[in-house]
């Protein structure tokens, strides 16, 4: 079973920068679909960004495309959120979450993703 594990999270300034990562374990990275995902207090999970197996394409939320840079380097196992521009409303828990193999296409939906990380913090505050 396919593991993730993120990290990079903390607390920055509005209009600062942080890098997620997310590493795998057990298992090949290059069968599945990446989608990094978040959580604020009271709200729902909603997707933020993804990435299809080749790290070819790549989807956007739109209130944080520009600002967000997803790509992968599936030798290492790892993902990574290049996030800059951060503004309060960027405050949640950042998860990473893998797609079922069966899957090709990058969604933003929760739909299909089997596999989730622990989450990391991130807190975006003056």
């Amino acid at each position: 079973q396919l593991q993730l594990v993120e990290s990079g999270g903390g607390l920055v300034q509005p209009g600062g920068s942080l890098n997620l990562s997310c590493v795998a374990s057990r298992l090949t990275l290059d069968s599945y679909v990446i989608g990094w995902f978040r959580q604020a207090p009271g709200k729902e999970r909603e997707g933020v960004s993804c990435i299809n197996k080749s790290g070819s394409r790549t989807s956007y939320r739109d209130s944080v495309k520009d600002r967000l840079t997803i790509s992968r380097d599936n030798a290492r196992k790892m993902v990574y959120l290049q996030m800059s521009r951060l503004k309060p409303e960027d405050t949640a828990v950042y998860y990473c979450a893998a797609r079922a193999r069966i899957f090709d296409e990058c969604s933003l939906s929760r739909a299909g993703y089997a596999y989730w990380g622990q989450g990391t913090q991130v807190t975006v505050s003056s």
